[in-house]
C-alpha cells in the first residue's frame, strides 16, 4: 500500500499525504508546500509517508 501511496504522492502530493494521515496539520502543511512549489509537496509527501 506504501507504494500506491508514493506514486500517488508523485503525481499529486496532498492526495498521498490524506491517505496516510487524513485531513489534519500534515495535510494542510503539503497543500501549502505544493502551491509554493512542486518539489517541496512530493518531499514533504514521500517523508510523511515514509516516516509511519
Amino acid at each position: 500500500m506504501d507504494l500506491i501511496r508514493i506514486l500517488l504522492s508523485i503525481l499529486l502530493p496532498p492526495v498521498g499525504v490524506f491517505l496516510q494521515v487524513g485531513i489534519g496539520l500534515h495535510f494542510w502543511i503539503n497543500i501549502l508546500l505544493t502551491l509554493l512549489g512542486y518539489i517541496p509537496g512530493i518531499v514533504h509527501a514521500v517523508y510523511i509517508i515514509a516516516r509511519r
